[in-house]
């Protein structure tokens, strides 16, 4: 794992957003460096964390709680959205938390060789679980129109059709630098302007190799199937795409989607609320952001499960 520090975003909200305490089981569903993890272990909590990078899960094998016969930190090698599965084979049916940290870490930003940013140039990879097909593969396989949607749809990229042209112009592509280069042609950027334009499109790319959302609305509905009545969720997102599908859940979940309207036939009556006492988003705080500037984009949003069943169209696979 890269050396450079890595600080956990609204750590002090999302603790108290758990409310972990001696003897309570919580969820870490993205140990990263295990900055959460670390605090709820210091409250008393177990954990059981998951992760896909076998980086993160190598270097939290050395934990001493990971040790002895029974361990107060168990390591999952797999996908969040996995984590009901994992914990059923682990003879465990519910859990007191689970928190979730979405979107690419510190330590995979700040390694050139896995090809998440172009601050320094490096294979064009983006690949959370180091296997599977690459964002070189993707972007070198793909036609254009796929490659344009990608763009568009995770990115936001308006101008996306140009710079999927262009890419498609450049292959192959085989680093970051070329592929920001290719990108920065396409959109006419400046050096010295106060976002590179390439941004965008790293995003995308990088949602798309790792199917982030489908992941984030797969780990969502685990934890809703996961956590037992009273037991606390919180997740932490890092832009528009990822807060709109909590947001989105959440409303459902709670029942606070505004009801169908009266001159429509009614299909059923609606599903009991699953989730309660939703949160308002918090967002960091000026100190925050200074010492991490990484916060800026980070939101958090928080919700207590309630005893109700989950609705048959968010159940977990």
């Amino acid at each position: 794992m890269s050396a450079a520090p890595h600080i956990p975003v609204l750590l002090d909200e999302v603790i108290d957003a758990l409310a972990p305490a001696p003897g309570t089981l919580i969820v870490d569903a993205t140990f990263g460096a295990g900055g959460y993890t670390r605090r709820l272990l210091d409250a008393g909590a177990t954990v059981h964390a998951f992760d896909r990078d076998p980086d993160a899960i190598a270097a939290g094998r050395a934990w001493p709680e990971c040790q002895g016969e029974e361990p107060r930190l168990v390591l999952h090698p797999r996908r969040f959205s996995e984590m009901l599965a994992a914990m059923n084979e682990a003879g465990i049916s519910r859990v007191d938390g689970v928190v979730m940290d979405i979107g690419v870490s510190s330590m995979q930003l700040d390694q050139s060789a896995r090809g998440f940013a172009f601050s320094s140039d490096g294979p064009l990879d983006m690949r959370m679980s180091q296997s599977g097909p690459s964002a070189a593969d993707f972007l070198n396989e793909a036609a254009e129109s796929e490659i344009a949607d990608v763009l568009f749809q995770y990115g936001e990229e308006r101008q996306s059709r140009r710079v999927a042209r262009a890419i498609v112009a450049a292959r192959p592509l085989e680093t970051t630098g070329q592929l920001a280069n290719v990108v920065r042609k396409a959109l006419g950027y400046r050096p010295g302007a106060p976002k590179d334009p390439a941004t965008r499109s790293f995003q995308a790319i990088r949602i798309h190799v790792n199917a982030e959302l489908e992941e984030l609305h797969q780990g969502l509905a685990a934890a809703e199937a996961l956590l037992a009545e009273g037991g606390r969720l919180a997740v932490v997102s890092f832009h528009s795409l990822e807060d709109r599908v909590v947001k989105q859940f959440l409303r459902k979940a709670s029942g606070a989607l505004p009801a169908a309207s009266r001159h429509l036939p009614q299909v059923g009556a609606a599903a009991a609320p699953t989730f309660s006492e939703v949160a308002k988003a918090i967002r960091p705080s000026e100190a925050e952001i200074v010492r991490n500037p990484r916060a800026r984009s980070a939101t958090l949003r928080s919700a207590v499960r309630t005893a109700a069943p989950p609705a048959p169209d968010r159940r977990a696979a």
